[in-house]
């Protein structure tokens, strides 16, 4: 009699923990569903754009069309102005041209990276304004690419110059990897 009843105990205790499981991966793929992240930047995600703009970043992503480049923009907002990283990336056949016309946008004198894709180099990419910028221009196989960080915030010691550039070339690191 005992053996009968530990057994239906036993198979009651199991029912609930099922109906418990089956509950609990309901409400866990509802929340998976909430928190997916609406970005879908094929390069890069939110939580590295987040690191290298030194804050929370929000993505955006526009497909290529046959006038634009696939561009990936995050935009990290204070009290002070906006951090951006924005990454264009263009199939081309004539790369090599379209190469030479982002160079041109770079002045006189962009500076070769070496270990990044194919022939990247970091130039300065300051607009009217007060905008801050670094930029690299680069390519893999028939990709061309480019990177741009900027900042208006007024006195930004986290985002000076030397640290744009730290901060453009990692994410072109990140960026050429990933186009490979």
């Amino acid at each position: 009699m005992a053996s009968k009843w530990r057994d239906r105990v036993a198979s009651l205790f199991a029912q609930v923990s099922i109906r418990r499981v089956c509950r609990l991966a309901v409400i866990l793929l509802a929340l998976v569903e909430v928190c997916h992240a609406a970005n879908n930047c094929p390069w890069i995600n939110e939580a590295t754009a987040s690191g290298l703009l030194g804050g929370d970043a929000t993505g955006s992503f526009s497909q290529v069309s046959p006038t634009q480049p696939a561009v990936c923009t995050f935009v990290q907002t204070s009290e002070g102005g906006t951090r951006t990283l924005r990454i264009a990336v263009e199939q081309t056949p004539d790369f090599l041209a379209r190469l030479d016309s982002e160079y041109k946008s770079c002045g006189m004198d962009p500076a070769p990276l070496s270990s990044i894709g194919n022939e990247a180099r970091i130039c300065n990419a300051d607009a009217p304004k007060k905008l801050v910028a670094e930029r690299v221009v680069g390519r893999v196989r028939d990709q061309v690419f480019t990177i741009t960080i900027s900042s208006t915030v007024k006195r930004d010691f986290t985002q000076n110059r030397e640290a744009l550039k730290a901060r453009v070339s990692t994410a072109a690191e990140q960026i050429s990897g990933n186009l490979f």
